[in-house]
């Protein structure tokens, strides 16, 4: 991967990004996102944010070795804290958990301020970004899962807007994603497959030894969980 090819899964991400967009790539590791959307037109400007020393040298290096320093700035930083309200109008975090990338838009929220689309592709905890869209009038307006390399990724991109709008059943389709749930692919029924499995060895486990309150209902929980997903595969 450079910032001539992208992986699949980053690819995805990229074709989300409005032309002529001013990004923020926030976790940004070699940076190879921002380069590519720019050498590929999709951007006039980025901010690559980086927390960690190591990434940071790679993303300064990579932008440098492709001679876009005039355009991309390797910012130092956690999450947000990277950029300036109305600095850019499109962010992209990917690669990271579900209940981080709340976390950073959490903590980032004045931030946000001139922000016209977020992508954002969690590697787990999906569930946990649609709930914060919900909570913060983001408008999912788009959704992807894909595989490569034997994983399973979900791609989520919003806009400003009704949180609630695309949603009908709203504790499924949080869980799996209404327009994930509209087309169904084979990746999208190998995840929650491969999900229910591993619910059902959890609750088996509970079953031998579950005694306290919590452990109940967690089983509880989780037996409900998969009579809803199951529900849905059949």
């Amino acid at each position: 991967m450079n910032e001539l090819k992208l992986s699949k899964r980053l690819e995805t991400v990229v074709s989300f990004i409005p032309k002529q967009s001013k990004l923020a790539d926030i976790g940004s590791d070699h940076a190879y996102l921002p380069c590519y959307a720019y050498l590929n037109g999709y951007i006039t400007m980025a901010v690559a944010g980086e927390i960690t020393d190591g990434p940071l040298r790679s993303a300064r290096e990579q932008v440098k070795k492709t001679g876009l320093e005039h355009v991309i700035s390797v910012r130092k930083g956690d999450g947000l804290e990277v950029i300036q309200p109305n600095e850019v109008d499109c962010i992209t975090i990917a690669g990271m958990g579900g209940t981080l990338i709340k976390n950073i838009l959490d903590k980032g929220k004045e931030k946000l301020v001139g922000v016209k689309r977020l992508i954002l592709q969690p590697n787990v905890g999906a569930h946990v970004v649609r709930q914060w869209l919900i909570d913060h009038d983001w408008e999912l307006i788009a959704e992807r899962i894909l595989e490569e390399d034997g994983k399973i990724y979900e791609v989520l991109v919003a806009e400003k807007g009704d949180g609630k709008k695309p949603y009908v059943h709203l504790e499924a389709e949080v869980l799996l994603g209404p327009f994930l749930l509209k087309e169904q692919n084979e990746a999208f029924r190998k995840k929650w497959r491969q999900e229910i499995a591993q619910w059902r060895k959890i609750v088996h486990e509970l079953s031998k030894k579950a005694t306290t309150d919590e452990a109940l209902a967690k089983r509880k929980e989780l037996e409900r969980k998969i009579q809803l997903v199951e529900g849905i595969l059949e």
